[in-house]
């Protein structure tokens, strides 16, 4: 039997788990618990901690050091999924009620989506995002 090597393995599941180096350790615990909703799923040690909002994974890092070099890992941003475009609106007010940082107000996009960005308390830029597709699919 001849095994195809371009043939790709059955569809995954989508992007499920996100992990973070943040300096702040704390103040980003209590933005993303506090504020997000997400729960403590797992502590092992006081520099690392994982969050869960149900069906995701949010791990956080403490990070002892700078990073150096070129191959230091970028990111632009991550985006968290809400279920109708009106909770965009809900949820940057009571951000902004609690004074977190802004990057951009709510708009509409052209494919349909509506979303606004804000900074965790770290720095690390946040989408909340209303995105048809993916949001029909939220139970």
């Amino acid at each position: 039997m001849v095994e195809d090597k371009n043939r790709r393995p059955s569809p995954h599941a989508g992007l499920r788990h996100v992990a973070l180096f943040v300096r702040d350790l704390d103040a980003c615990v209590a933005f993303y618990t506090r504020l997000l909703g997400y729960q403590v799923e797992w502590h092992p040690d006081e520099n690392n901690i994982y969050l869960c909002s149900g069906n995701d994974n949010l791990a956080l890092h403490r990070q002892m050091s700078e990073p150096e070099g070129a191959s230091v890992q970028r990111l632009d941003h991550i985006g968290i999924l809400l279920a109708d475009p009106s909770q965009v609106d809900e949820w940057y007010d009571f951000l902004v009620k609690h004074g977190v940082r802004m990057a951009q107000p709510p708009k509409t996009h052209r494919d349909g989506a509506r979303s606004f960005y804000c900074h965790d308390p770290d720095g690390t830029l946040v989408q909340l995002i209303y995105h048809p597709p993916l949001s029909a699919q939220i139970l």
